[in-house]
């Protein structure tokens, strides 16, 4: 049976519109089915990055029969064949990055996966696409979307809409 996920992508390094793009065009071939992505928001790195390149970063919800794992590991095929190395640690630029935010109603902590993710109320770029997509969206401990928007430390990130359509089918 098919699970609702919400999916962060962001991109840094290259052509990072055509890195989301791609990567987007990507995730059936993985049983992952979009259903409805965000507008493309540009922002700044968070995090302790030493490089200052900014992101493009969209929100996608999707459809799997994939459990988590099984879900993980496809998005991971997905960033290698954007060209992303496992070696550069974390926080540094990369072409493509996905990360599994929601899954379902599912609270999950593995030694390889947190869901949901474990940042996702300290980051901007993950909450705002969320709250343009489903507005009402409350998240698993019971709190609106939009309250945690509404936190300074979320305020002060800068994300801004960036001029580009990625709603455009695949092919």
């Amino acid at each position: 049976m098919a699970v609702k996920v919400y999916l962060s992508l962001g991109s840094n390094l290259g052509d990072r519109l055509h890195h989301l793009r791609e990567g987007i065009c990507r995730l059936p071939h993985y049983g992952v089915y979009p259903v409805q992505i965000s507008r493309v928001y540009e922002t700044v790195p968070v995090g302790e990055t030493p490089d200052p390149r900014l992101y493009l970063n969209i929100g996608v919800w999707a459809e799997t029969s994939l459990e988590p794992e099984a879900l993980l590991r496809a998005l991971k095929a997905i960033e290698a064949a954007a060209g992303r190395r496992f070696t550069e640690g974390r926080w540094m630029p990369r072409p493509l990055d996905i990360d599994i935010i929601l899954y379902g109603d599912l609270v999950l902590n593995t030694p390889t996966l947190t869901i949901p993710h474990p940042r996702m109320r300290e980051r901007a770029f993950v909450l705002i696409p969320l709250a343009e997509m489903t507005p009402d969206y409350i998240l698993p401990d019971g709190m609106p979307v939009q309250e945690v928007l509404r936190d300074p430390r979320i305020q002060a990130q800068e994300v801004r809409l960036y001029d580009a359509d990625l709603s455009l089918p695949c092919g």
